[in-house]
Order: structure tokens, then sequence, then C-alpha cells
């Protein structure tokens, strides 16, 4: 295919994951104004858990599948099945039917995940291939941040068009995936090499045995508690789950959902290793680093999906330049090892420098060198998996590069969430005790102006009541925060950014460990045909 062409494709195949991506980030800025409409406050989690099931057990399904009957048709199913759900999701009249639609848009956008860069591999020789995955991957980066930007706008809209403002965070995946379907069925013609096999059920079904239980307790492990009889149950089901997948898979050999035989590849097995924690420290940090804008700047959600440009900018940057030099000299570990202490040095800023008084231009600083080190690390780690199999494996690789980073993204989410909010109330509670907090507290309660300022309202109503009140209710609702006196929000400022140092050295130690093991990747020479093309002459030579 020529340069156009390609672009062409790439065009539909961005469209697909944006939808995917974009919906992932959109929905939680306008969670509250959705629940609040549909009188499920306390089940609002559920829609994002459902959500998350879903894309994550469907991933490694859609890569052997698509390895089977090719990747052309199953797309297609894919963004239909997303777009039914946006559809439902749109008009749900409760919160329990909105986790299952979404549940429903989750089946289709693990499809959108995995075979759009399997497409790529396709298509696109290896040495070629980072330049063009980086664009998906940029395109993933940037609707994790832009998301909270149009889900804000829309939830802050009474109606548009005669409908709830919220219901257009779902409805508006219609048109662009209606303009994804058009671009994959009049560009996409990818040939497909037909490889007769059995269906792996068994691994669909343990797959999900272990895996689901394994999301419900990092989602919800919090509210549970970790140790939990519910908790201890998922637990011994998740790894009761995962024993029988790997028996299952060790049975179905060639066939298996993920064949087992790939992870004796050192360089594939290495790479996925390397994306669980890479992945654990991305959606860690991403996790965190808006909720600390809301907090200790006292931006709305929309403001803060602007205040995260710096990372974008920094994600989208790093991934074009290695890209353009992967494709230029072949070499693409360098990416591992640099993206890596890139990223270990943007973490390692904001746990020294980053205080509660810092201007908002210092934790940019810190944001353009997190962006930075991702932005080096997404595509790499894609193109090697990629690279380390053999064509007729390519979705699988891809599939399973894509379920493990989701899965390390889960895990960090659980883990940073919960010791950032573990030790956030007490933080609070003990920046009361400080004197120079004390002091500006008290100055501004008895400050005309301050008293007089709408937006103090709720906060002095907090602090003339009970303050430790105040300040474990932080973690459910911090709106109370949005344009106070700075004098007012200092105590639960340091609280906040005094618990985030735990999150920052949490995922310094991660990267730090996702460095060394780069140093044992071997760095295989990149292919210089496509998946497709191999595939054809592997069956020409059969045949």
């Amino acid at each position: 295919m020529s340069h156009k062409q390609i672009l062409l494709v790439l065009a539909g195949l961005m469209s697909g994951m944006f939808l995917a991506a974009l919906d992932q980030s959109v929905v939680g800025s306008a969670m509250r104004t959705i629940a609040d409409d549909l009188d499920g406050l306390a089940l609002q989690a559920w829609a994002t858990t459902a959500y998350l099931i879903t894309s994550t057990i469907s991933t490694p399904i859609y890569g052997k599948l698509g390895d089977i009957f090719g990747r052309r048709p199953l797309f297609m199913v894919a963004i239909t099945i997303f777009v039914i759900g946006s559809l439902t999701s749109g008009f749900a009249t409760s919160m329990i039917e909105l986790a299952g639609f979404r549940a429903l848009q989750g089946l289709g956008a693990g499809g959108l995940f995995s075979l759009a860069l399997t497409i790529v591999a396709d298509i696109v020789p290896p040495r070629e291939r980072a330049r063009y995955q980086g664009m998906f991957l940029a395109v993933f980066g940037t609707s994790s941040v832009i998301g909270p930007i149009v889900g804000g706008l829309f939830a802050g809209v009474d109606q548009i068009l005669w409908i709830d403002g919220w219901r257009w965070v779902f409805l508006i995946n219609l048109p662009i995936g209606a303009i994804s379907m058009f671009m994959v069925l009049t560009f996409l013609h990818v040939p497909h090499t037909p490889r007769p096999q059995k269906i792996d059920w068994w691994g669909a079904v343990t797959i999900i045995m272990g895996v689901v239980p394994i999301l419900l307790v990092a989602e919800q492990g919090r509210s549970w508690g970790w140790d939990s009889p519910l908790a201890i149950g998922m637990y011994v089901l998740g790894i009761s789950g995962i024993i029988a997948f790997i028996l299952v898979e060790k049975k179905m050999g060639e066939a298996a959902l993920i064949p087992l035989s790939l992870f004796k590849n050192k360089v594939f097995a290495r790479t996925q290793i390397l994306g669980v924690i890479v992945g654990l420290g991305m959606f860690g940090g991403m996790i965190t680093l808006p909720l600390i804008i809301q907090v200790a700047y006292g931006a709305n959600p929309t403001q803060a999906g602007f205040l995260m440009l710096p990372m974008v900018g920094g994600m989208m940057t790093a991934t074009i330049l290695s890209g353009r030099y992967t494709s230029k000299t072949g070499k693409y570990r360098i990416f591992m090892n640099v993206g890596t202490a890139t990223l270990f040095a943007g973490y390692l800023y904001m746990l020294v420098l980053l205080t509660a008084d810092s201007p908002i231009w210092v934790m940019s600083i810190g944001m353009v060198l997190i962006g930075l080190g991702l932005g080096q690390l997404m595509q790499t780690i894609m193109v090697s998996s990629q690279n380390a199999v053999e064509s007729k494996d390519i979705g699988v690789a891809t599939s399973s590069a894509t379920f493990f980073r989701q899965m390390g993204g889960t895990l960090g989410v659980a883990v940073f969430m919960s010791i950032l909010f573990g030790q956030v109330a007490d933080k609070i509670a003990g920046s009361f005790g400080r004197a120079d907090v004390q002091a500006g507290v008290s100055a501004a309660l008895q400050d005309p102006l301050v008293q007089a300022n709408p937006a103090n309202n709720a906060i002095i109503e907090l602090l003339t009541g009970d303050p430790g009140a105040a300040a474990a209710g932080i973690t459910s609702d911090s709106s109370f925060l949005i344009g106070v006196d700075e004098r007012l929000s200092l105590p639960f400022r340091i609280g906040f950014v005094e618990s985030a140092y735990g999150v920052f050295l949490g995922a310094a130690i991660a990267t730090a460990i996702a460095f060394v093991i780069t140093f044992f990747i071997k760095e295989v020479p990149l292919r210089s045909k496509s998946a497709s093309q191999e595939n054809a002459e592997a069956a020409a030579q059969g045949a």
C-alpha cells in the first residue's frame, strides 16, 4: 500500500480507536451529573467497572479471532457493537441500565483497541510501523486528557437538541462511529490468509473467570475492604481461574487464545512484563494528576483537562520523534531505556519539588517529563512485541500486549488510589495542627470579604462544623474547594499533595524496575515486510 492509502486507512482506524479511548475518560467527568439525574450515585462506579471488565476480557478474544477470520470483519463488528452500546447508554433511564449498556460498549471497545494496532501490523513492515502506531498511541494519550474537557462541557449544558446534555457524552459516538465505518468499508482491504483452527471456547471461559474477579476487586476493593470476605472470595476465584486458564492454554497448544509458546520467546515475555509495569506507572499517574490539579489548584474537571495539555504535548512530541528515528535507523530499544529513565525522572521531580504552594508551571514541567517518557514507551513496546513473533501470531501478540498493559493499568489505579485515599484524611487532619494553617484559616474566617463570597459558603460551613468530617469527605466530593479563598483551602491542599507523594514514590519505584528490565530485552532487527505479505508468502510456499 502507498503512504497515501495507508493514511486513509489510518484515519478510519484512529477514529475507531478514538471512540474507545475517549469513552474511558469522558464519562468520568460527567459521571456525577449522570448519577444525580439517574438517582444512582451509590451505583456510579459500576458504570465504569462494567466497561473496564468487558473491554479488557474481550481484547485477547478479538486478537485470536482476528488471526482466524480476518481483521476487517471483526473491526466492523466491534464498531457496530460500540455504537449500539453508545446509543443505548445515551437513553438509559437508570444507573443499572447504564452499567449494562456500558458493558455492551466495552465489548466493542476491546476490539477497537487491539484490532486497530493489528491492522497496522498487517499493512506496514515493522521498521515503518513505529511511525504509524505512534499516531494511534498519541490518539490514546490525547483522548485520555481531552476526555474530561468534553465530558465537563456536555455535563455543564442542560440540553442540546432537546436531549439532556450528559447524554451527548454517549450520543456523540454515533457520527464518529459512522465516519469510522465508512472509512473502513471504503479503504480497508487487507488480504487475509485463512487459518482453520478450533476456537478456544474454554480459554475464553477461564480467562473471564480469572480476570473478572481481579478487576472487580481492583475497582471495588476500597469500598469493600481489601481483606473483607467478599474480596478474599474474589482473590480465590481469580487465582483459580488463572490456573485453569493456564492448564487449558497448555492443552490447546497453537489454537490457544494466548498460546503459551509465545512466552518461550524471551523478548516477547520480557516485553510483556515491561508493558505491565509501564501500564501501572502510566495509568496510576494519569489518574492521580488530574485529581491533584482539581484539589490543589481548585480547578474543575474541564479546566483540569486543559491543564494536562503539557503531558499531552510531551507524549505526542516523543511519540512522533521516536517513531521517525526507529523508521530511519531500525533501532528501538534505546527508547525503552531512555523512556523509562525519563518517566522515572518525571515522578521523582514531582516527589521532590511539588508542594501545596507550587505554581502550576512547576507541576507542568513534571507532566512534560512524564509525557516524554510515556511517548517513547507506548509504541516501542508494541513494536517490540509484534516483531518478536511470527506474522501468523501478530493478532495474538498485539492483543496480548494491549491486554497486559490494561491489566497493569488497572492494578496501578487500584494500588495508587488506595495509597492516595488511604492517608489523605489523616494528612489533612494533621495539616490543621500547623501554626501557619491555623493562623490563615482563623484570619480568613474573620475577613468580611471572605464571608461575603458565595464560593466560600460550603467550606466555611465545613470548617466551622467538624473539620475531621470535611477531611474524610474530600475522598467523595472535592467540589467545595473550587474558587475558595486560598487560606481556607490550604490544609486540604497540603494534605492531598502530601498523600500524593506516596503515589509518586510508588510510580518511581515501578519505573525504576522497568528501567532495569529494559536492559534484558534483546533488540531483534526489525523485519522489512508487513505481516500480511509474510503470511501470503508462507501460504504460497505451503501450497
